[in-house]
């Protein structure tokens, strides 16, 4: 229906808003999808762990600083602000608060003005000018829910999102972590290797001078000469080692290879945490973990489209509307110009689809069936990723105790040797072998202890350490 009245300009604004308003007031509904049409996500989750630990609360947001080494809390902060990985995080992020507010804006009536200028002429009559200026509003009401069970879905996805950023926060924190306990580590056996191998060039020099006074042969002499070079050869090994270890952690922490070669130069011990750890129960320790989390805010999503798509098999509806003025000149628009205003309401009903939208239920339905099995797996994998670091923890810790015992006794057996084949009293074949004894024993020892700070960095990732 048309009909053409006179009113000002005022008059049409707030004609327009009493139209966006008319047009977003009807209620909706939405049909839920049956809790049988998927199966359940629950899991059996044990109560507690297998190797439990005792001490005071944990504090996993900023778990590196039990390490007490402010190094490496600098370069964790730094590489949480600056890593490529986690700057890509942060715009998948964005975009999907993006695309949660496109949906939002598509929900909501919308109103768009427009205007034209027309010049036309018919046969050899004068040309008539036509100017039209008008307003035009338009909403879709979400009687079934499609719409909005599309937001739920979009937001979800940016929860998921969300979840998605720390868990590669927590990621990022503990490669870093890693890397730097490795360079400490391979610093110490640097160390090692060059200390051994003084002791062994001192040992050569024995050699040489009782070999000059006739009491050995030359074959000592070259038995002492390759056990030098073997552990000396070992040094430029551990060398480029460092340089590459040194290199990843600048790449961690956003920066060029070379940037840290000044601040990591000087060799220091490798870190290690306090001994007490207070373990959560499973159950606390898969609600912190960020990657379970994103999985939930993916089922979430995935049924919120399941929803949709079956309410998309009913009946849509449109509400529009339009108001506008017409003139002969644009003076005439702002005085007493005829109001030419429509509302036009509409119904659409799917008769015969080919099955189509049956077959996108079933699909968003098998979709959320992945997402539910994802879930479980991420749950399996988050229970096995603490017992394996509990385990790793206690073997090595217990190691670390007859390895430390045994490099010991290694380092006496070899003072001795040195000593008595000094005063002539063994072969040197004995001396040869408590030195090589040594240098295994004591760059065991190193290697075990950067073992034990690397379990416990993977045990702060595996329960969900490293971010709020």
């Amino acid at each position: 229906m048309r009909s053409a009245t006179h009113f000002s300009p005022g008059a049409i604004t707030a004609l327009s808003l009493a139209l966006t308003l008319a047009l977003g007031g009807c209620a909706a509904w939405s049909p839920s999808p049956s809790a049988s049409s998927s199966p359940s996500t629950e899991l059996p989750v044990p109560t507690t762990w297998s190797t439990p630990a005792v001490g005071s609360p944990t504090d996993l947001a900023q778990w590196w600083q039990r390490f007490n080494d402010p190094l490496l809390g600098t370069l964790v902060t730094q590489a949480l602000q600056a890593n490529t990985s986690v700057r890509t995080a942060q715009a998948a992020l964005q975009q999907s608060r993006a695309l949660r507010d496109v949906q939002q804006g598509k929900n909501l009536p919308g109103v768009n003005a427009s205007g034209s200028a027309q010049r036309s002429q018919t046969g050899s009559n004068d040309a008539v000018d036509t100017f039209k200026v008008g307003l035009d509003a338009s909403w879709e009401p979400d009687v079934f829910g499609r719409q909005r069970n599309t937001l739920s879905a979009t937001e979800s996805d940016a929860q998921a999102a969300q979840a998605s950023l720390a868990d590669v926060q927590v990621s990022v924190a503990a490669e870093v972590a890693l890397a730097y306990i490795q360079l400490r580590g391979q610093q110490t056996q640097l160390q090692i290797a060059q200390s051994n191998l003084a002791s062994q060039q001192e040992t050569l020099q024995i050699t040489q001078w009782r070999a000059q006074a006739g009491l050995i042969t030359s074959l000592e002499v070259e038995q002492a000469l390759t056990s030098s070079e073997q552990t000396a050869a070992q040094v430029p090994a551990l060398q480029a080692s460092i340089a590459k270890t040194r290199h990843s952690l600048a790449v961690l922490t956003g920066q060029t290879p070379d940037a840290l070669q000044a601040l990591v130069a000087t060799a220091q011990p490798v870190p290690q945490a306090a001994s007490d750890l207070a373990l959560s129960i499973p159950a606390q320790t898969l609600r912190q973990r960020p990657d379970v989390r994103a999985a939930e805010h993916r089922i979430s999503a995935a049924l919120s489209r399941v929803s949709a798509a079956d309410a998309a098999r009913y009946p849509s509806f449109a509400l529009s509307g339009s108001l506008g003025l017409s003139a002969l000149s644009l003076a005439a628009l702002g005085n007493g110009a005829p109001l030419v205003n429509a509302l036009l309401a509409s119904v659409s009903v799917p008769l015969f689809d080919g099955g189509a939208a049956r077959a996108q239920v079933r699909a968003q339905e098998a979709a959320l069936e992945q997402a539910r099995i994802s879930y479980q797996a991420t749950v399996l994998t988050a229970l096995k990723d603490v017992q394996d670091a509990l385990v790793a923890l206690a073997g090595d810790r217990e190691q670390q105790v007859r390895l430390q015992a045994a490099a010991t006794a290694a380092g006496n057996a070899a003072l001795l040797a040195q000593q008595r084949y000094a005063s002539g009293l063994i072969d040197f074949q004995t001396v040869l072998q408590t030195q090589r004894t040594l240098l295994t024993a004591q760059d065991n020892v190193a290697t075990n202890l950067a073992n034990i700070s690397s379990d416990h960095v993977r045990l702060y990732k595996a329960l969900g350490g490293g971010w709020n």
